[in-house]
């Protein structure tokens, strides 16, 4: 079976043109053309802005004109990841989705359900000529996943509607009306390229087979980050042995959990047999850690050829040390809504920038402004101890949660009659570009959804495909719904 075979055909189909359509982030020229294009060839307002954002509008249906205007709202951007073993250009070839039991995959690269399922429900929605509802708008916003840049440059008139139905969470049965905000934070540490000395023995060190994950939704998952795994392995065999470093590289995106990592280090020639003994013990170490989260975690040790240099030892010493400190993970816990994370950090990669240069990217969230800031400065007092140049992004606002909103409630009765069953009403601790349409439209009235999502950000990404029905149908029962202006 063709994922174009499942139910709600018309989702499904427009998932898989998608899918066909490649669009990173700070690459999406191609879906927006494609977009621009569907909305000329079905006669509908069609509008762009600087930053690339769509703009579709679609008159109400007969008897609804005289409801409130309802924005419908998704990126158009997706995560690109892969597995280390597949060959697959992001730029150029289309994503291959496939089903698997009850969910859809892809085959060895990130799905783009994020938020390409969003995306082709609005594309649905807009093709549509036997669904019931009032004046629409839809928002394909750009860049979302590498600095909300789309959200950030939207105009202040792109829009008129005064209701926003965001499709861009991961969780059937949940409803959103709340997010963290968040800040990177950059550190730049600079070495001298040192000749590789006689007698010693370069190898690869390599840690794989981590889940990684949403560095939001996921943080809170006790998930390994391979780059503190590696990095600990290196540490210690630097302490006991006194190996050399000639790179290191760990992890990709900022808002993904580090899944691979690797090192090349040299090791004198008489020491090789204790570093291969110790291996299986520290690996023994970490999976008693991460037993029941992290099954399939691999690490080896591999003879390789020698490297053109090393690092210089107060580089490498002070590499290993920041890495070791720098904290990773749930820092604090919501004081006022039960199971929220509050605040977070993610180490998120270790890149050899150039031969004089090495990277590390982090990225913090919380739904507490001053927790924000003291977390990103915690990273920034970190670094600097280290002699790193640190830089942050300009960081994007929160959410605050708005319990007497009258879209949410109309979204939670909604649900109630259409699956009788009440959904669970919650903030997220991902960010979503909610709070920075509220800058620009302070007036919105917001709330977000979607189909369940697993392993976003990550080759494992997956999506359930009877709650895209249930998605489809809840999202269509909801534009019923909308009130009169």
């Amino acid at each position: 079976m063709k994922i174009t075979d499942l139910n709600p055909t018309v989702i499904w189909h427009y998932f898989n043109e998608i899918c066909q359509i490649p669009r990173p982030s700070k690459k999406e020229e191609k879906i927006i053309a494609y977009l621009v294009e569907f909305g000329k060839s079905h006669g509908l307002n069609t509008r762009t802005d600087k930053a690339g954002n769509v703009l579709i509008s679609k008159s109400a249906t007969a008897g609804y004109e005289n409801r409130k205007t309802v924005i419908l709202q998704s990126h158009v951007d997706m995560v690109c990841e892969k597995n280390s073993d597949t060959v697959h250009d992001f730029d150029k070839d289309p994503i291959q989705p496939f089903i698997d039991g009850d969910w859809v995959k892809a085959k060895g690269t990130t799905l783009g359900a994020d938020d390409g399922i969003g995306v082709a429900a609005q594309l649905a929605i807009l093709a549509a000529d036997d669904l019931v509802h009032g004046p629409i708008e839809c928002l394909f916003t750009t860049d979302e996943e590498t600095g909300l840049s789309g959200a950030f440059a939207l105009e202040k008139d792109f829009m008129t509607g005064e209701i926003l139905l965001n499709l861009d969470s991961e969780d059937e049965g949940e409803l959103y009306m709340g997010c963290a905000g968040g800040i990177d934070t950059l550190a730049l540490m600079e070495f001298l390229k040192e000749e590789v000395p006689q007698n010693m023995q370069p190898y690869t060190v390599t840690v794989k087979g981590l889940k990684g994950g949403h560095s939001g939704d996921d943080i809170n998952k006790e998930l390994g980050n391979a780059n503190k795994i590696l990095n600990r392995f290196l540490w210690e065999c630097n302490k006991e042995f006194g190996i050399k470093l000639s790179s290191f590289n760990g992890g990709n995106l900022r808002n993904a959990i580090a899944r691979e990592a690797q090192a090349v280090i040299l090791i004198h020639k008489d020491k090789t047999e204790l570093m291969q003994k110790k291996l299986p013990v520290y690996i023994s170490e970490i999976k008693s850690v991460f037993e029941a989260t992290e099954p399939d975690f691999k690490m080896e040790i591999l003879e390789t050829g020698k490297p053109e240099y090393i690092l210089d030892r107060d580089a490498q010493n002070k590499l290993m040390n920041v890495i070791y400190a720098c904290p990773h993970g749930v820092l604090g816990m919501s004081k006022t809504i039960p199971g929220l994370v509050e605040t977070s950090t993610n180490l998120a990669s270790v890149k050899m920038k150039d031969d004089t240069h090495i990277e590390i990217v982090t990225s913090q969230r919380s739904s507490v402004e001053a927790a924000r800031k003291g977390a990103s400065q915690m990273l920034r007092s970190v670094f600097s101890l280290a002699g790193a140049t640190v830089k942050h992004s300009d960081g994007y606002p929160g959410w605050k949660p708005n319990l007497n909103s009258p879209i949410l409630n109309i979204s939670e009765e909604t649900y109630i009659n259409t699956f009788n069953t009440k959904p669970d009403v919650k903030a997220i601790h991902a960010g979503l570009e909610c709070g920075l349409f509220l800058e620009k439209y302070p007036y919105l009235d917001m709330v977000s959804f979607g189909p369940t999502i697993k392993g976003a950000h990550s080759p494992d990404e997956r999506i359930h495909i009877e709650s895209v029905n249930k998605f489809w149908l809840y999202l269509t029962e909801i534009l019923k719904k909308i009130p009169k202006t």
